[in-house]
């Protein structure tokens, strides 16, 4: 045993040291950190093979992000010499993968005119104006694409107007759209947007029950998706500590 222990000495104290950054950047289930802490590298190298070794697949993303930071350069220089509207929602989907919510909304402006006929770009500046807290300028693209396809982005683009609508102070329209969105789908965005809603209103019972849906979701999924959905597990427990029992 201390010939064991001497083998993994420093080679113990990098697999924790490994493990437990990547528990505090990930922030995956708390129990891992009592693995991870109680039985040593045995427990850490466990963790790394079942928490951090499927993340190794984010490496791809990482070479992607380098590819399409590399063509948004590409297309600003397009867009100088032709500034066509396909041109301009090519880049603003681009921005909007890279999270540059302002720049995305302008090059959508750009890319719609009188005669364009898709939801597509609606959607995406729609969405770019409510991650910029701008939910009044949100409301008319989303009302276009959602009267346009109900069911559009899988009942996504209903849940986030109910949402604009929420965040405007129309509550009677916001919670009649919350509800037909969450009977059709079951994002855990809408369902803590309703929530939050219902909350603001007082009705804590409801607001916990969205919330808690969150995370009744949780044990039957895949863990890619368990990973996915990390961040909305995360403020589903927050609002259920938040609110009152």
């Amino acid at each position: 045993m201390g010939l064991l222990s001497h083998f993994l000495y420093p080679w113990g104290l990098i697999l924790q040291g490994l493990a437990i950054i990547h528990f505090i950047r990930r922030r995956p289930d708390n129990y891992w950190i009592f693995v991870i802490l109680f039985l040593g590298p045995f427990g850490a190298l466990i963790y790394l093979c079942v928490e951090a070794l499927p993340d190794l697949g984010l490496l791809g993303n990482s070479f992607k992000l380098f590819s399409r930071r590399k063509r948004i350069g590409q297309l600003e220089a397009i867009v100088r010499q032709n500034p066509s509207a396909g041109n301009y929602e090519e880049l603003g989907d681009l921005y909007m993968d890279d999270g540059r919510f302002r720049q995305a909304r302008e090059a959508f402006d750009h890319a719609i005119t009188p005669r364009t006929d898709s939801p597509d770009p609606f959607y995406r500046r729609g969405v770019c104006a409510l991650r910029l807290n701008d939910p009044q300028a949100a409301i008319p693209d989303l009302e276009r694409v959602v009267s346009a396809d109900a069911a559009y982005d899988f009942h996504l683009a209903a849940g986030r107007l109910a949402h604009a609508y929420a965040l405007t102070g129309q509550k009677i329209k916001a919670e009649a759209l919350f509800r037909q969105a969450t009977a059709l789908s079951t994002a855990s965005e809408t369902y803590l947007n309703f929530a939050e809603l219902l909350a603001s209103e007082g009705r804590t019972a409801e607001a916990r029950e969205w919330a808690q849906k969150v995370l009744d979701k949780k044990p039957a999924m895949p863990g890619y998706l368990r990973r996915r959905e990390r961040p909305w597990f995360r403020s589903a427990t927050a609002m259920l500590k938040r609110l009152p029992a």
